[in-house]
């Protein structure tokens, strides 16, 4: 049971042990700890630096200050920094046809030295003979802002690890997902920023301007980005310049009407659905209107119409004309509508001889005025006809012929 005891009381001793030098050291992240912060300006090499400068451009562009930033000036030691897209345009910048890096003279300089290409390796993530095509695959653009990252030196054949904050016009080379991955005034490999919430223990000189409360974290995208969209340091335009390239294709993007001196918005807005747009009436698919010509609507005022049946013959001997209006039914408005059923009958085989055709009139009724309901005859029949039964002009009944 002593024994026992005793092994508990050494590892409750191991462990603040622990405890206490995690708080008190550099690499501690708690809420409460303390950490080490490296303000590192555009040239410094900074601590343990990988390899020479490969830096092609120490120019200062004009500093955007991210949303937020206020007039007053932040307390030593805390920092609050504002999280920004790696695809946000104007998060970087650059010169038109100019390599801020030389990224051939960094592969050169690792592959002269076989531990610091392991090393770099190690901290970027890719394996050591990837490291040449890891290289030519970033970007190399320029900073606008004061960016936290995690830094990475070379010290006894390995990898440091510590966070730093790059001042604005650093050049660097980013990779397809916004991400600084390469510090190129030292060589160093890059990561994106820790989840440090405490307190801060700055190293280094500030330079003029600097101020906690503008500085950013770069969040990198979900997605490859193709096209950077960054600002040309020299006169404050838009340039579009393809990943991985250095400088030789970009392209001038005067279409872009953002203000280039404005602060990036620091979370991107969400996709939204595009709204419909809106459609005149005349090209409007849903909205119709009346053809030339056709009648115009119906007056208020109108009687609803009653169907009326008209029964085509088959075969007609004569053109049809309107049916006959019914007595004292109203004058229907020339503007109203009517409802006409046609039905046309289909003849029926019957074994019972057929009818006679009734015999014409030799002469017409007087007109009277009258409505009828019979169809109107041919005005052109002549009026004397030869009578007898077998006199008909017509000739003998026929199943054809017959009248329904």
């Amino acid at each position: 049971m002593p024994s026992t005891l005793r092994r508990i009381a050494a590892a409750a001793a191991v462990l603040s042990v622990g405890a206490f030098a995690a708080g008190c050291g550099g690499g501690a992240i708690g809420a409460d700890s303390e950490q080490d912060l490296n303000l590192q300006p555009i040239a410094a090499a900074g601590p343990d630096p990988f390899t020479k400068s490969t830096a092609e451009s120490t120019a200062t562009p004009t500093p955007a200050a991210p949303p937020g930033a206020g007039s007053r000036t932040p307390a030593p030691g805390t920092l609050s920094p504002s999280t920004v897209s790696g695809s946000t345009p104007g998060l970087y910048g650059g010169t038109q046809s100019v390599a801020s890096c030389d990224v051939e003279k960094q592969i050169r300089y690792l592959a002269g030295d076989q531990d610091k290409n392991r090393a770099f390796a190690d901290a970027a993530g890719v394996d050591p003979g990837s490291v040449a095509g890891f290289l030519r695959g970033l970007t190399p653009v320029v900073l606008r802002m004061d960016t936290r990252v995690t830094n990475h030196g070379f010290r006894d054949g390995s990898a440091t690890s510590f966070q730093s904050v790059l001042q604005a016009g650093t050049a660097v080379l980013v990779d397809d997902h916004g991400a600084p991955r390469v510090r190129c005034a030292c060589g160093n490999p890059l990561k994106p920023a820790n989840g440090h919430q405490g307190a801060w223990r700055d190293k280094g000189e500030p330079w003029p301007g600097f101020r906690g409360d503008r500085v950013v974290v770069v969040r990198p995208t979900t997605v490859v980005i193709n096209n950077f969209i960054i600002v040309n340091i020299t006169n404050n335009t838009w340039i579009e310049r393809p990943r991985g390239d250095d400088g030789q294709h970009d392209r001038k993007r005067p279409d872009i009407h953002i203000d280039p001196t404005k602060p990036p918005v620091t979370v991107p807005p969400s996709p939204s659905p595009s709204p419909s747009p809106s459609v005149s009436p005349s090209t409007s698919s849903s909205t119709s209107s009346s053809p030339s010509g056709s009648s115009p609507p119906p007056s208020p005022n109108c009687p609803t119409p009653k169907p009326t049946v008209t029964v085509t013959q088959t075969p007609a001997l004569t053109p049809q004309k309107p049916p006959a209006r019914l007595p004292g039914s109203p004058t229907p408005s020339p503007s109203c509508p009517t409802a006409t059923t046609t039905v046309t009958p289909t003849p029926s085989p019957s074994a019972s001889p057929p009818t006679p055709s009734p015999r014409v009139p030799s002469t017409l009724p007087p007109d009277t005025g009258a409505p009828s309901d019979l169809p109107s005859l041919p005005t052109d029949i002549p009026t004397h006809l030869p009578s007898g039964t077998g006199s008909d002009m017509f000739g003998p009944p026929s199943p054809e012929s017959e009248n329904v």
